[in-house]
């Protein structure tokens, strides 16, 4: 149980109802800023500005899947209001308050920096990242449907990176009957994609590589797919890049020659986000419980 602690969650998206729903069931005190246009009413959270909420009194803070911009700005589907991450509100909390978002990037790391705070990135936690290739699959699985004019089965498939993304991807589309090769640098990802029954190559042969294959799927968030590469795909190629934006593919290039490139990052929090709220819940609940178990030991 949770009893006894302040936690403020800013803004976010349907995935985050999901984590107000299940802190509330373990008796957290909840600030909800950023949900003014909310209906769905929760016994024990209370919706605020973010300018009435008393830092000094909040144990762990809660952001978006993404954090912030990189202004500040922390994005609030539920609200017109614009709300922003301040260093001078972090100054304000007790040191041991823990912020938590899925990814970080240059605003967000400077100010835990500055504001010496614990900042969690629950997507570079391995079970996270798991569960959410889930959804992720599947919403990759409908992009490809929705947007070309042939079978997953039996298509030239393939899939860049064998992380916990690309491993998910690539095995869903050889059960779909796909001819699938899987591009990686390390030697024992070379090992895994063979292992696993598919064709493995090394990505400096991206670019012979891609000469006949119907879909591109890329999960490097690094310029990978770059205009050399995609000048030498078929033109009916569709290249879906599931990495974080800006994505490793050049667009730019892709549109000029032709070829369908579909930037989807996020695709759970889009095709499933009662599950994906379900799974940042489930661990923030651990999360949170580990750290109110800890502070009450000291």
């Amino acid at each position: 149980m949770l009893t006894g602690m302040h936690v403020a969650i800013i803004g976010g998206d349907a995935r985050q109802l999901e984590v107000i729903r299940k802190l509330t069931e373990l008796d957290a005190k909840l600030s909800l800023i950023g949900f003014d246009q909310l209906d769905h009413g929760f016994t024990g959270a209370t919706k605020v500005q973010i300018n009435e909420v008393d830092f000094s009194d909040v144990d762990a803070i809660i952001l978006p899947v993404p954090g912030t911009n990189l202004e500040g700005q922390v994005d609030t589907v539920f609200s017109n209001e614009k709300v922003f991450l301040t260093e001078e509100m972090l100054l304000k909390t007790p040191k041991h308050c823990t912020i938590y978002s899925g990814i970080s990037n240059r605003y967000l790391d400077q100010l835990m920096k500055s504001a010496n705070r614990k900042h969690v990135q629950l997507f570079e936690r391995d079970d996270v990242a798991i569960y959410n290739s889930i959804p992720t699959v599947e919403g990759t699985i409908m992009i490809v449907i929705q947007h070309t004019d042939f079978t997953i089965h039996g298509s030239r498939v393939a899939v860049l990176g064998l992380g916990r993304v690309g491993m998910s991807v690539a095995r869903a589309f050889a059960a779909l009957g796909a001819k699938v090769k899987v591009g990686a640098r390390r030697s024992e990802h070379i090992a895994r994609i063979t292992e696993m029954g598919l064709y493995p190559f090394h990505l400096n042969d991206l670019e012979k590589e891609v000469t006949d294959i119907d879909i591109c799927i890329n999960t490097i968030p690094h310029m990978v797919v770059t205009a050399s590469v995609i000048s030498k795909m078929p033109a009916h190629t569709l290249i879906v890049d599931l990495a974080s934006k800006p994505g490793g593919t050049d667009f730019r290039y892709a549109e000029k020659r032709g070829i369908k490139a579909l930037l989807a990052p996020g695709l759970p929090g889009i095709v499933a986000p009662k599950t994906a709220g379900r799974i940042v819940a489930n661990v923030l609940a651990q999360l949170l419980s580990a750290d109110l178990h800890m502070r009450k030991e000291k």
